[in-house]
């Protein structure tokens, strides 16, 4: 994932305050959730689980990641498409929906991981890192499209 922002950052960081920000808050995720997740480049520590503190702050990140998208990029690039032309209004009606999809995946993981304690529930950490890190590829994916649109029409 990171690896594909890198090739996003290329295409469009620059060109619109709007996109650096969004794209630079998604970097932010990706480091942490890589931290939590002990992937490539940041090694697990052996036979040890993450502390609910980095959870936590993970958790914060992808709540404020959801919310930047839904509630102040997402109206943006609508507002934007609706004034140019059916076509780039389709596109944000279709992807948007399939976003907020994503967004669910998120909220459930930070319900799980922010209102319990328990440290049983951080053996089902694994997998729930992995749904979640599919739910943000897809979500990732679908925001490249809306930001080609964004860019396209507005830089």
């Amino acid at each position: 994932m990171l690896k594909r922002l890198d090739k996003t950052q290329k295409k469009w960081g620059g060109s619109n305050s709007l996109i650096d920000q969004w794209l630079n808050n998604r970097r932010n995720l990706l480091v942490n959730y890589c931290q939590i997740a002990g992937l490539p480049p940041y090694d697990p520590i052996e036979n040890t689980l993450p502390t609910f503190g980095s959870i936590k702050a993970f958790c914060d990140l992808l709540m404020d990641y959801v919310s930047e998208g839904h509630f102040e990029i997402f109206d943006q690039v609508v507002t934007a498409c609706e004034k140019n032309g059916t076509s780039s209004q389709a596109l944000a009606q279709k992807l948007v929906p399939r976003i907020s999809e994503t967004t669910d995946t998120a909220l459930d993981f930070n319900d799980k991981y922010t209102e319990s304690a328990d440290d049983n529930v951080l053996y089902h950490l694994d997998k729930d890192l992995s749904s979640l890190g599919h739910a943000m590829e897809t979500r990732f994916e679908l925001e490249d499209k809306l930001l080609e649109v964004l860019h396209t029409k507005y830089s």
